[in-house]
C-alpha cells in the first residue's frame, strides 16, 4: 500500500443537491469552487486554477452556457467543477466533448453525481493502493467515465507522493 501523507477520505466535492440552490455572481462562484478544490489541484504557487478570465473563455468557447443576469446556476457550477478537475489532464476541447457526451447520455444531475462518485472512488482506491472495482457490465460511457477520472487520480497521486515532497 502506498505510504502517503494525504487524507484522501477528506476529499469531497458537492453533489448536485449540495450545490447552491440560488444563483451566484462570478466572485462567489470562484470562492465556492476554490474552497473545495484548493487542496486537490496542484499548480504553480502563484497561479490560480480558476479565474474570471477562464470562465469567460469557457463561455466564449461554448463549453459553458452564458450566465443569466451575470449569475451562475447549479449547472454552471457543476460543469465548472468538472472542468477544473479535468483540465489537469485533458485539453479544453477534449473536456467539451466529454461534457457533451455526458449530457447526451444522462441528465445533468445524474451525470454530475456519477462523475463525483466515480472520482471519489477512484481517488480512494488510488491513494489506498486498492483495486478500483470494475463491474463487467459497465456501459461504454460508464467505462469511459471511470478511465477519465482515474487519469486525474493517477496524476494527483504522482504529484503528491513524488513530485511535491
Amino acid at each position: 500500500m502506498p505510504d502517503v501523507d494525504f487524507d484522501v477520505n477528506a476529499f469531497h466535492i458537492p453533489r448536485w443537491n449540495e450545490l447552491p440552490n440560488i444563483d451566484l455572481y462570478m466572485d462567489q462562484v470562484l470562492n465556492y469552487i476554490e474552497n473545495y478544490l484548493k487542496d486537490y489541484i496542484k499548480i504553480e504557487s502563484n497561479e490560480k486554477f480558476i479565474t474570471k478570465t477562464m470562465i469567460n473563455n469557457y463561455v466564449k468557447q461554448d463549453i459553458l452556457l452564458p450566465p443569466v443576469n451575470k449569475k451562475y446556476n447549479r449547472l454552471h457550477i457543476a460543469e465548472l467543477f468538472a472542468i477544473c478537475i479535468l483540465k489537469q489532464v485533458y485539453s479544453i476541447s477534449e473536456i467539451k466533448n466529454l461534457i457533451n457526451l455526458a449530457l447526451k447520455t444522462s441528465s445533468p444531475e445524474v451525470g454530475y453525481n456519477k462523475f463525483c462518485d466515480c472520482l471519489t472512488e477512484s481517488l480512494i482506491s488510488t491513494f489506498n493502493g486498492t483495486e478500483y472495482s470494475v463491474a463487467s457490465d459497465l456501459t461504454k460511457e460508464q467505462y469511459l467515465l471511470k478511465n477519465v477520472v482515474q487519469s486525474f487520480a493517477n496524476k494527483l497521486y504522482v504529484q503528491i507522493t513524488y513530485l511535491n515532497k
